[in-house]
């Protein structure tokens, strides 16, 4: 299991079981005790998500015992079978609008040290959707400029899952003053900042990105604001202002495109719909393009024009497109793919 948090969530979903099962006298280890572990958890009225992140946890502890021999292969397999509570319905999410996600960006003092460090986090969040950790884990090397626009190349996410984020202009200018002010030029981007306004430190945790957000939100009179709304309010906007359900997936570094409905509060589409939005990546069409004098390039179902989306602020990432025209080098790069990025807010 890679992901850290991963292991921290099962670390503490099984030191909490075995709790559970040494308070009191109980059978051997099978499927009749998990049975009644799930009832102890629904007693505690519990979400349906923590129990069955819970009894995952306890699975895989019944599946390594069965390979270490130290559990039968029929009890571990009985421990299996143990079903889950039903999630009914969707929990609903927070958003802001773009007056509110401005009018928080906005509440950090810029002529301060920290009031600027605040400024560029809370434009990475809004501006990227970025995670909490991602954000506390950028580093200089990520940022790069490509084909004349700036992104955050080659970023680890949740499951290892590595992706390209375009950053808007006034994201990357946050950035820059921050940087100036403070003298960091390489390692993670952001840093503590003491009361005398000084850094410290090589890095921040999430706790620091937590309590900026909550801090800011406090000051704009935003009640119950945690740091994923901001990626789901950048979800959002980036819909309101024209982006393909595609391109937001990609932005976000989601694996099912049902995750990016969720975040923008999307009906259940018809099964037209769903054909348009989900299978639109397979339905790339090949077209020639002026600008490169007439190299094939790929476009998302044929909307996008190279250089002449009217967007907030279009951003073209490049990618890696094999050419369909050499046979003899198949597989030679020759020419990017036309991908268009919405910037969720045009903060001045």
């Amino acid at each position: 299991m890679p992901s850290k948090e991963s292991q921290r969530g099962y670390r503490h979903a099984i030191d909490e079981f075995i709790e559970w099962y040494c308070s009191e006298p109980r059978l051997s280890f099978n499927k009749a005790v998990v049975t009644r572990y799930r009832i102890y958890l629904e007693s505690r009225q519990l979400a349906p998500n923590t129990i069955n992140g819970r009894l995952a946890a306890v699975r895989r502890l019944a599946y390594e015992a069965a390979d270490s021999g130290l559990l039968s292969p029929d009890l571990a397999a009985g421990i299996r079978r143990v079903k889950g509570a039903k999630c009914l319905g969707v929990r609903l999410g927070n958003w802001l609008t773009a007056t509110q996600a401005r009018a928080l960006w906005q509440v950090p003092d810029p002529g301060t040290l920290k009031g600027k460090r605040d400024r560029a986090l809370l434009g990475i969040l809004l501006g990227c959707g970025l995670r909490r950790r991602e954000a506390a884990e950028l580093e200089f090397a990520h940022i790069q400029r490509r084909e004349d626009h700036w992104a955050i190349v080659d970023l680890v996410g949740k499951g290892r899952h590595i992706r390209t984020v375009p950053v808007p202009d006034w994201v990357k200018t946050a950035i820059d003053s921050w940087c100036e002010a403070a003298g960091v030029s390489g390692g993670r981007v952001f840093r503590c900042v003491c009361r005398a306004d000084k850094t410290w430190g090589t890095g921040v945790t999430e706790r620091v990105v937590w309590h900026v957000v909550k801090n800011c939100a406090k000051r704009a009179g935003i009640d119950k604001l945690a740091p994923h709304d901001l990626r789901r309010t950048c979800a959002r906007l980036c819909r309101e202002a024209g982006g393909e359900l595609d391109q937001i997936q990609f932005l976000l570094g989601h694996v099912s495109v049902q995750t990016t409905e969720k975040y923008l509060g999307c009906t259940a589409p018809s099964k037209r719909g769903q054909r348009s939005d989900r299978n639109r990546a397979q339905q790339l069409s090949i077209r020639s393009c002026e600008e490169s004098c007439r190299v094939p390039y790929r476009s998302f179902g044929g909307r996008c024009t190279y250089r002449s989306l009217k967007c907030l602020q279009p951003i073209f990432m490049p990618c890696r497109a094999k050419t369909v025209d050499n046979a003899h080098q198949p597989n030679r790069l020759k020419a990017p793919q036309c991908f268009c990025v919405f910037a969720p807010l045009a903060v001045g």
